[in-house]
């Protein structure tokens, strides 16, 4: 090879390094948008195996820490959306026009959680609104404790799913042993806790099965009362085809783990 030839090639590849430590630098650097979904420090480690716990106050107490991080993580998110839609309304309200990075974010929320996109814009962030909310932690902790049997489920510890979460593609999850003759699902495996919680709190906010729970939050908040875990925990009733006796049994789980949910700060 000439001196020439191989000087051109060096000089290639030079640049095209160049230009991935630059795209890599925009990348590292830039602002989180508000669309990004958050992921807790812990979110990649191994589950903690809660079976090896031989008392059953350290076993809660250990799932609980485990988890109550994550779902804060996801609500402070949800609220930092509703925030954001609450100032686009206002915006609206004004006589302000939205700005295209706002339109995309629009566009982009309507089909996360299942908008119909005929609606006009003030019928989309309504419906938005409606959708994108907390789900108290009591709640949330209450499911996954009886869908994992308190995290010690091989879908939990394998796959981070602890609230008995379902796909429907070949190969995208666990294949339950005993599913049933001609069935197709699968139990969902995820990467990491937060791309778990974070879709089981969208699948609550979207699925039409919920609308009960959504519209008993909506409700609470027009009447400017706490969202409890007790009252929404009656919206879920198609979550279980033990329907009441399920939603008797997340409510009892609450009342009696209460303890558990208590701030280490708060108990002193």
């Amino acid at each position: 090879m000439h001196k020439r030839e191989t000087t051109k090639i060096v000089l290639i590849t030079i640049g095209v390094l160049a230009v991935i430590v630059i795209n890599a630098w925009i990348l590292a650097t830039r602002e989180p948008d508000i669309l990004d979904v958050p992921e807790t420090e812990q979110a990649s480690e191994p589950v903690p195996d809660f079976a090896s716990y031989d008392d059953v106050k350290s076993r809660k107490e250990a799932f609980y820490n485990y988890l109550r991080p994550e779902v804060e993580k996801q609500n402070d998110y949800l609220l930092s959306l509703r925030h954001y839609l609450q100032t686009l309304q206002r915006k609206r309200s004004s006589g302000e026009s939205l700005d295209e990075d706002d339109v995309e974010r629009i566009d982009w929320l309507v089909d996360e959680y299942k908008v119909k996109p005929e609606k006009d814009t003030a019928e989309r962030l309504s419906t938005l609104l409606n959708r994108i909310d907390i789900l108290p932690a009591e709640l949330v902790l209450a499911q996954a404790a009886n869908e994992s049997a308190w995290g010690t489920s091989r879908f939990a510890q394998e796959g981070y799913n602890f609230f008995g979460l379902w796909c429907f593609r070949k190969g995208c999850g666990f294949v339950p042993s005993k599913r049933t003759r001609g069935a197709s699902h699968e139990v969902a495996k995820f990467d990491n806790l937060s791309r778990a919680t974070y879709t089981y709190m969208r699948n609550i906010n979207r699925h039409n099965a919920y609308s009960d729970l959504r519209d008993i939050r909506a409700r609470l908040r027009r009447n400017q009362k706490e969202i409890s875990g007790m009252a929404l925990a009656e919206g879920l009733m198609n979550y279980s085809q033990r329907g009441a006796a399920y939603v008797e049994e997340l409510q009892a789980m609450i009342r009696f783990n209460r303890e558990y949910l208590i701030d280490e700060q708060e108990s002193e």
